[in-house]
């Protein structure tokens, strides 16, 4: 095993609502994440994925909430630490984050070497604009982006080219830790394997130590992650190998969500598309039991009452179900 970057431990968080109700988004979740490794998030909308990586900052503010658990990044606890040195000491340089719609993250009244001017006079006060103007010119020419980019608009850039600006800005401190959130969504086809293959770059050449990268479209981490995770209303319900969860799913959700989806993949081209109905459960309330029973062809009456931990199989590979492996694969024999 090598050295772990990025080490969560039972991390609960919580919205509140206007109307103080409490919405548990982020529930019990444990992951590590080692060094030089990358790990794939993958949910429907509203399973928790944005929210979970929004908790691993250990950065708080309304209405999200800190309920317990642990973040620790290479070796450091930032759970309890105060927002004033999280923000100064740990966002930017020991972990970083690509927002959803980053192409619309950037003031449009500002210029992009402005920005970059803001993210590192925080954490280096003396660097001046000359030197702080050679050390993004270096990065953004390393990464294919042209330096003519630094002095232009947002509104004056492609959504391909703003998408990967914000990904250079991201790890200009050479994060540990690079959360990027649906990074490929909402570009095109030539533009979402740019950003893919500029986000693998960085793990390459090292300008990331580890990479976490949150999508609904869970093949697509097949190309992109080492393992992969599957979130559901809050909870983890399985993790193991890219290989592992798209090829040979265990948990009913994760087996749901490949199969409906077309899957390019070789040995899955002939699968037939099924559609999984119903809608996550409402987490202001969540259901006894499993999460997911209200939506399983597989559900029995235990299922609506009893609360199931992770399984471990072995070999990292987890699974959240009150069936048995055995029990499973002969489920899906018999359809």
């Amino acid at each position: 095993m090598g050295k772990v970057l990025l080490d969560v431990r039972e991390l609960t968080t919580k919205y509140v609502t206007r109307f103080r109700e409490d919405v548990y988004a982020v529930d019990h979740v444990s992951l590590k994440v080692e060094e030089g490794k990358s790990l794939g998030i993958a949910g429907e909308s509203g399973c928790g994925k944005s929210t979970l990586a929004l908790s691993l900052m250990g950065y708080y503010f309304a209405p999200l909430h800190y309920m317990s658990g642990e973040i620790i990044i290479d070796g450091q606890k930032i759970t309890g630490m105060d927002p004033d040195d999280i923000r100064k000491s740990i966002l930017g340089k020991e972990i970083a984050y690509i927002p959803q719609a980053a192409m619309n993250a950037l003031n449009p009244t500002r210029k992009v070497i402005n920005f970059i001017e803001d993210v590192i006079q925080v954490h280096d006060y003396g660097a001046t604009k000359k030197e702080i103007y050679e050390r993004a010119r270096n990065l953004f020419e390393h990464l294919g982006l042209p330096a003519e980019v630094l002095q232009k608009y947002p509104v004056e850039l492609s959504g391909g080219m703003k998408q990967r600006t914000v990904i250079a800005i991201a790890v200009l401190l050479s994060p540990k830790v690079l959360i990027a959130d649906e990074p490929s969504s909402a570009l095109d086809v030539t533009s979402q394997k740019m950003v893919i293959k500029m986000l693998m770059r960085l793990m390459e050449d090292g300008f990331i130590g580890s990479l976490i990268f949150i999508t609904h479209e869970l093949p697509l981490l097949y190309n992109v992650t080492d393992d992969i995770m599957v979130m559901y209303a809050g909870q983890i319900v399985e993790r193991g190998t890219a290989h592992e969860v798209v090829f040979d799913p265990l948990h009913p959700y994760a087996k749901g969500l490949m199969g409906s989806i077309i899957v390019p993949e070789e040995g899955l081209r002939s699968v037939k598309l099924t559609a999984i109905p119903g809608v996550p459960p409402n987490l202001k309330k969540p259901p006894m039991g499993c999460r997911f029973a209200d939506r399983c062809k597989y559900v029995m009456p235990e299922c609506r009452v009893t609360s199931v931990a992770l399984r471990d199989i072995g070999g990292g590979r987890m699974y959240r179900c009150v069936l048995s492996e055995a029990e499973l694969r002969e489920a899906y024999k018999n359809g």
